[in-house]
């Protein structure tokens, strides 16, 4: 499902209300994080008027135009800002916080496989920046992620009882990169690894989720992924109308592949 700006435009027009935003103003900070206690939490933003600069330190890194859609990583995995958003004329944005965007969901459920399917879409550029320049040979290995609480984990495996968990011996190849996109998994036990380009760069546990794209586009897989023991994980698919099977999640750790 390809990005649609009119698609975007009614669902936000239908969960928030428009708002000046100032030239030169900033918009959200690099490594800003939300902060219950102040009730400040991340929002997603769309672009109704004017353009704003993404940085990264002094950096320009990007551009947003109207009818794009930014700040959504921080949004929906509650993870630091990875950028700094400044208004680069007067700008006008809709913004969501959890509360407005769950709640747009639920009147508009579809809205959510156009913007993962957007976001897989921009994380296939950053990889592939990132391999031409070979950045994904530095830096340090990725700690344990995951998705899923325990308690929404329980629920995932009883909600999708129909289709029975599945078993990894230590050392089995899980998926690989550029294979077709068939399933979901969520991690019940033990531990996997996920490498891009052969570099591992995510390790997940019990609760961790990998192979999210295939819900989406059924495309080639972006990483492979290896058991690191011996594992049980819970099969996701898509529905037949195309929509994933599955209770909301908690949060959003992992990439989507």
């Amino acid at each position: 499902m390809s990005y649609d700006p009119a698609v975007a435009l009614e669902f936000f027009k239908a969960a928030g209300k428009p708002a000046s935003v100032a030239r030169s103003s900033v918009i959200f900070s690099e490594k800003e994080a939300q902060n219950p206690l102040l009730f400040r939490r991340s929002k997603i933003y769309l672009l109704l008027d004017g353009e704003v600069s993404l940085l990264a330190g002094k950096k320009i890194i990007g551009k947003v135009r109207v009818g794009e859609i930014f700040g959504e990583m921080a949004a929906l995995t509650h993870a630091p800002r990875s950028a700094t958003a400044v208004a680069t004329t007067d700008c006008s944005v809709i913004a969501l916080d959890d509360k407005l965007f769950q709640d747009g969901l639920r009147r508009k459920p579809e809205f959510a496989l156009m913007l993962m399917s957007m976001m897989i879409g921009r994380l296939r550029e950053t990889i592939a920046r990132l391999t031409a320049a070979g950045a994904l040979e530095k830096g340090a290995e990725w700690q344990e992620a995951a998705a899923f609480d325990p308690d929404r984990l329980a629920d995932l495996v009883r909600g999708l009882s129909d289709d029975p968990p599945i078993y990894f011996q230590q050392g089995r190849q899980i998926m690989s990169e550029g294979q077709k996109a068939v399933l979901m998994y969520a991690v019940i036990q033990g531990r996997v690894a996920v490498s891009i380009g052969g570099r591992v760069v995510e390790r997940l546990g019990p609760g961790g989720a990998f192979g999210e794209a295939a819900l989406v586009d059924q495309s080639p897989r972006l990483a492979s992924a290896v058991a690191e023991t011996d594992c049980e994980f819970q099969p996701i698919t898509r529905t037949p109308s195309g929509s994933a099977s599955l209770p909301p999640v908690c949060n959003s750790q992992g990439l989507p592949r």
